[in-house]
């Protein structure tokens, strides 16, 4: 069982989708850093949590705070007038920059009551007036309850961050598929009837991306030979090319770990038989 052709298929597809799925996430990382994904989600949920789509009231406030936007001199009157833009903001200090943003006198609780009343848009309004009501007098508790509706909002931000990043995955996976021919059915089909390729693929995986990775992922039949052709075997390839895309976005550690685990059960042997 150990020492079979199925598992010597499944080392070598895991390996594969473990390179892939680490070159995927290497650049998804690069391009979310080089566009700001982080910083200008977080800022699209706040102008939506507030109500301020023209960056033109409560939101353009806050990232005026210097404990939201501590890098910035506070005098954006537009979104791309920003120089810095947060990727995180603490809720504590998202709680205190409102409260701060809102008051007039400040520590007067009751002033802040009537603070909220001129608030112009009125879903903001009605939400803060009900956390001012639950806060009994104690702008404490009122404070706490900010961070808690910022907790909740930035709950949503964050699943509609991680839907962004997978369908940017998904972009990349396919890319690099169709770039370096990366074939499920056929890398399946030849591991199949050459086991032997995943001889030079017992060796612990990889964590970054280096000569040995690579070394080891020219074992596999992967890359162009010669230019496609349109034909009816292109709906087989392109199934295999999207079976490569979709494998890859669970993840390195998901594939290489999997892969530590195939690599040590080839190793165990039969086991032993007991002695009479």
């Amino acid at each position: 069982m150990f020492g079979s052709t199925v598992l010597e298929v499944a080392i070598g597809m895991t390996f594969c989708y473990g390179f892939v799925g680490l070159l995927v996430s290497t650049l998804q990382e690069a391009i979310a850093a080089a566009l700001h994904l982080r910083a200008r989600t977080l800022l699209k949920g706040i102008r939506t949590m507030l109500n301020d789509p023209d960056f033109s009231g409560l939101a353009r406030n806050l990232y005026a705070h210097a404990l939201v936007n501590p890098r910035d001199d506070g005098s954006a009157t537009d979104p791309h007038e920003l120089r810095h833009k947060p990727s995180y903001i603490d809720p504590k200090h998202f709680a205190i920059a409102l409260i701060d943003t809102l008051q007039t006198i400040p520590g007067n609780f009751e002033q802040l009551g009537r603070d909220i009343d001129l608030v112009q848009d009125p879903q903001v309004r009605g939400a803060l007036r009900s956390m001012y009501l639950r806060a009994h007098g104690s702008l404490p508790v009122f404070q706490d309850n900010a961070a808690r509706w910022f907790d909740n909002t930035m709950e949503r931000v964050s699943g509609a961050y991680k839907r962004k990043s997978l369908a940017i995955s998904l972009f990349i996976s396919l890319a690099i598929a169709v770039a370096f021919n990366i074939d499920s059915v056929h890398l399946f089909q030849t591991l199949w009837t050459q086991p032997t390729l995943t001889a030079q693929l017992k060796a612990m995986p990889p964590t970054a991306i280096d000569g040995a990775t690579l070394a080891s992922l020219r074992t596999l039949p992967v890359g162009w030979q010669a230019l496609p052709v349109w034909d009816t075997s292109m709906l087989v390839r392109l199934s295999g090319w999207l079976l490569t895309a979709a494998s890859s976005l669970f993840g390195a550690p998901f594939w290489f770990d999997l892969f530590q685990r195939l690599i040590h059960m080839r190793g165990t042997g039969d086991k032993p038989g007991s002695k009479p």
